[in-house]
C-alpha cells in the first residue's frame, strides 16, 4: 500500500498557524494570505542571502507580493469601519 505524503510535504513546506482573531470569514482569508506572504518573503530572503537571487530581483518579487497582499486587504475590506 502506497501512502500519499504530498499533504505532509505541503504542510511542512507551507505551515499554517491557527487564527485566534475575531472570527469573520474575511479575517480568516486575509490571515491565510498574510501567512502565505510571510512564507514567500522568507524564501525570497533566503535565496537572496545565498546568492541565488540578486537584491534587485528579490526586491521586485517582494514588492509584487506586497501589492497582492494590499489588493487582498482592499478586496476583503479589512481595516474599514463596518457597521454590523
Amino acid at each position: 500500500m502506497v501512502q500519499d505524503n504530498s499533504k505532509d510535504l505541503e504542510s511542512f513546506i507551507y505551515p499554517r498557524s491557527r487564527y485566534y482573531g475575531q472570527f469573520q470569514p474575511e479575517n480568516i482569508v486575509f490571515n491565510a494570505n498574510l501567512q502565505e506572504f510571510s512564507q514567500k518573503v522568507g524564501y525570497i530572503s533566503c535565496l537572496e542571502t545565498s546568492g541565488k537571487l540578486s537584491p534587485e530581483e528579490a526586491y521586485n518579487q517582494i514588492r509584487a507580493l506586497w501589492k497582492q497582499l494590499k489588493h487582498s486587504k482592499k478586496e476583503l475590506s479589512i481595516g474599514k469601519n463596518q457597521n454590523i
